[in-house]
């Protein structure tokens, strides 16, 4: 049977199920909302709030010990497609950039994303070595909270 690793940090948006699992072969980001670490929805342009749900994912990637180079699709979901050209304009400034090929991506028009957001960015890359770089950010983190205490 093949592992599948929960990953978790604190420096992505909270959700009640898993932020990623990731397995031998892909890395797989449940969908993004704009939203800081804390939760909030703050308000701002789409393209402030697509860089947001970009910011959570390159947090999950980080914490999987993979980068934004690593992804291979993502699927954005819009409320409006009238906010496409916004979105993409934000979206094409991390992804496919510095030599890393473009993922493949869908975009889909819906009539609503959870907590009445207008934009959503899930994903899927491959792999780094999740397991071990969690470990040792949980450990950091741990540390940090010790020092301050």
């Amino acid at each position: 049977m093949a592992q599948l690793q929960p990953i978790l940090t604190k420096k992505a948006c909270p959700r009640k199920t898993s932020q990623a699992i990731l397995t031998p072969h892909a890395l797989y980001i449940s969908g993004q909302l704009p939203a800081l670490p804390s939760g909030e929805l703050p308000d701002g342009s789409m393209a402030y709030k697509t860089s947001l749900c970009i910011a959570n994912i390159e947090a999950i990637l980080t914490a999987a010990d993979s980068d934004i180079s690593k992804v291979v699709k993502t699927t954005v979901f819009l409320t409006d497609m009238k906010n496409f050209a916004e979105v993409n304009g934000e979206y094409e400034k991390h992804f496919g950039v510095n030599g890393a090929p473009k993922p493949a991506r869908s975009c889909v028009a819906v009539h609503q994303l959870p907590k009445g957001v207008e934009v959503e960015i899930e994903c899927v890359a491959l792999p780094g070595g999740g397991v071990e770089h969690q470990a040792r950010e949980e450990e950091e983190e741990e540390a940090e909270l010790r020092a301050k205490g």
